[in-house]
């Protein structure tokens, strides 16, 4: 999966315009939070930008075009809910290698050694979902959340088969 096709799949999870006070990033436009980037209009913000930083602050730094589908959705995905680095620290839980963030020679060949990516982005999922089963707001997005991932599950499943 390319950017435009990720892109696309991340901002129907994401929506538009919110300001919902359960919500640490504030208020809140196409995944986009004020918490995150504070010098922005968020309310104006429009698609385009968002996905000009979508692509420079997910895709491209979490590195998700060194990594096979489809794991290379699943790290894009995670990356927009928690963070590049995060979504790193859970690859690393999932293949089982020190979590320290950095997706650096250590990282790349173990997911290099993988016999399957399919089964990795399993665990990647499951690494993901016991992480924010135990964030602070889960109470309350938690619903959307599992939904989310468990639609990411299928998807990575299906890819598996092919």
């Amino acid at each position: 999966m390319d950017f435009p096709e990720a892109f696309h799949a991340v901002i129907g999870h994401e929506g538009g315009y919110v300001n919902d006070p359960n919500d640490p990033g504030g208020e809140t436009n196409f995944g986009i939070s004020k918490r995150q980037y504070p010098h922005l209009d968020i309310k104006n913000l429009t698609l385009n930008e968002a996905r000009a930083i979508y692509h420079r602050d997910y895709w491209v730094k979490a590195l998700c075009p060194s990594f096979p589908d489809p794991l290379r959705f699943q790290l894009f995905d995670t990356a927009v809910n928690s963070g590049p680095g995060m979504a790193v620290v859970l690859l690393q839980r999932a293949l089982g290698v020190k979590d320290d963030g950095v997706a650096g020679t250590i990282t790349m060949k173990a997911v290099a050694e993988v016999k399957s990516v399919a089964v990795l982005s399993v665990l990647f999922l499951a690494a993901r979902l016991r992480f924010m089963t135990g964030l602070d707001n889960w109470p309350h997005h938690g619903k959307g959340w599992a939904r989310r991932i468990a639609t990411n599950l299928e998807e990575a499943v299906k890819c598996g088969q092919h």
